[in-house]
């Protein structure tokens, strides 16, 4: 809620003629209050136009209705996270930031590559910004690891086929005992979509997704292949099945010597099994392919339009004024200010310079444990033994647009999941999902 009749006093500004106080909402998932409380709290006395700034969390399994029916009745937040494949469906619910954020060169500066990619458009508005960016990492258990004589995490994929072979155990009734690696299937691998489009990265797919054309799996077919071939009772690298119990459980249980996942799952793992000894490395690359990971993360946007009461006669200005202060908290919670920020008046433009005690990014991410998205504060995490891996994944991470990302996700798991059932060939399964994905598309 936002009131331009609320009148302030000692505000730091030298014109003081334009007042206006403003009550900013924050919608999010997964983070509870207190990863914001200092740095809502510090804010809310830094800015004189500030009255008010809460977070509020939801229940990420409802979030994106939820969120979608509070903006379709104007009640909604003001600045709210999306997911980085999300932008294309919320593009017309979102206002892009202002000049006063900064420019297209200062965001490519900030952040690594995938954020300009997935939350600045064509003409170089910036629609978005995240605190913090996920991409995959090779989870492994090191007294499985230990006890093989297997001295180092795999590399490459190469190197990672032959480790899950060496690391796979099987009983006299062709049960896995032991499986080398949670890797091949569909629907107990969590996040199995996301790997089989990280090795489509890797192995060059250029995913273009222009109207006219439709997507292109070019390329693709390889690590289709490669992905499917750990499920195949025939292949050589047989390691896992259908009936194996979800990844992540299996991992916890000491039933699984690999697993591919993102940086959140370690506190996960940890809390299960507290004894577990975990390893964590890169993303295991094709030693003739692209670098690349795949990238999966949320992004701070502001709003497009509000309801205001009967009691709001410029509906017009309040609007201006809370998208202005939202993009302003934004610069000050996510951008590289160092030892100060300029803060601007909405109406008048006056600006004020005021000096910063912390960085709100970097007091975020030590509170929640995430890996960054700013490549400054990537450089202090790359020698942490949890974070170091995923913040060099970030560094190479990709994306790709997705006009529907549940129903690509849908597709992705039943490519994988008819190769595993033998109900089509790689060739033909990849066939249909560019036909359905185009058919998205268009």
């Amino acid at each position: 809620m936002l009131t331009s009749s609320v009148m302030l006093s000692g505000c730091g500004f030298k014109d003081n003629s334009q007042k206006y106080g403003v009550k900013l909402e924050i919608w999010g998932v997964f983070d509870d209050t207190d990863a914001y409380g200092s740095i809502l709290s510090d804010y809310k006395k830094l800015n004189p136009y500030i009255t008010e700034i809460k977070y509020k969390k939801l229940n990420v399994d409802t979030y994106k209705q939820d969120l979608l029916d509070a903006l379709a009745s104007g009640k909604g937040p003001d600045i709210f996270l999306i997911r980085n494949s999300w932008v294309p469906s919320f593009q017309d619910k979102i206002v892009a930031a202002p000049a006063t954020f900064t420019d297209e060169r200062g965001f490519r500066e900030a952040f690594v590559d995938v954020v300009a990619s997935d939350f600045m458009d064509a003409d170089k508005k910036i629609y978005g910004v995240p605190l913090s960016v996920d991409s995959l990492g090779l989870y492994y258990n090191k007294d499985i690891f230990n006890a093989a004589g297997i001295l180092t995490p795999p590399a490459t994929w190469e190197d990672f086929a032959r480790d899950a072979a060496l690391l796979t155990k099987v009983d006299e009734f062709g049960n896995i005992t032991q499986a080398g690696a949670a890797i091949g299937t569909a629907y107990n691998i969590n996040r199995s979509t996301d790997v089989l489009s990280a090795m489509m990265l890797q192995a060059g797919v250029p995913f273009h997704t222009d109207r006219s054309t439709g997507i292109d799996f070019k390329n693709g077919e390889p690590a289709l292949e490669f992905y499917t071939q750990f499920a195949n009772t025939q292949s050589p690298t047989y390691t896992w099945n259908t009936r194996q119990h979800y990844s992540v459980d299996a991992f916890y249980e000491g039933q699984t010597a690999m697993m591919v996942n993102y940086s959140w799952q370690y506190e996960t793992l940890k809390h299960k099994n507290a004894k577990l000894n975990i390893g964590v490395a890169p993303l295991p690359q094709f030693a003739e392919g692209t670098k690349a990971n795949y990238a999966n993360y949320w992004g701070y946007v502001v709003a497009k339009n509000k309801e205001f009461g009967p009691e709001v006669t410029d509906k017009t200005l309040q609007d201006k004024l809370r998208v202005h202060e939202a993009w302003e908290f934004l610069r000050y919670l996510t951008m590289p200010n160092g030892k100060a920020i300029t803060l601007y008046n909405a109406i008048t433009g006056t600006a004020k310079e005021f000096p910063l005690a912390t960085d709100p990014a970097q007091v975020y991410l030590s509170q929640t444990k995430k890996p960054a998205a700013r490549r400054d504060l990537i450089e202090l995490a790359r020698r942490d033994l949890v974070l170091g891996p995923f913040a060099e994944g970030n560094i190479i991470a990709k994306n790709w647009t997705q006009a529907n990302p549940e129903a690509v996700e849908t597709i992705f798991a039943e490519v994988i999941d008819s190769i595993n059932r033998g109900a089509a060939t790689v060739h033909g399964a990849l066939g249909v999902a560019q036909n359905r994905i185009g058919y998205l598309i268009k």
